[in-house]
């Protein structure tokens, strides 16, 4: 697939997650950063829902150079054990030109 791949996740944390200090929590964070910025990805917007709905805390959307920069950052969160901290939900696609 050709052209940039656009990544929209949406996501709460897991019990796991609320059981690590602020500056591992923070860690975690910085650490999934540049493992994003290490694919060639970037994050265009990420925001908070949670006064329109209780189910996510979060939601944003993500640019990747291709499909093998979104196998490999899912690579790295599976190497840092990440979905144990968070339950989410997500979708890949193109850019829909008419």
């Amino acid at each position: 697939m050709a052209g940039p791949i656009y990544k929209l996740w949406m996501f709460k944390p897991t019990e796991a997650w609320y059981q690590l200090s602020k500056e591992e929590r923070d860690n975690n964070m910085k650490r999934i950063d540049e493992d994003l910025k290490k694919v060639g990805g970037k994050r265009l917007i990420t925001c908070t829902p949670t006064w329109s709905t209780e189910r996510w805390l979060a939601f944003g959307v993500e640019e990747f150079p291709n499909i093998e920069a979104v196998q490999e950052f899912t690579r790295l969160l599976l190497e840092r054990d990440h979905f144990r901290y968070i339950e989410v939900d997500s979708m890949l696609g193109s850019e829909w030109v008419s």
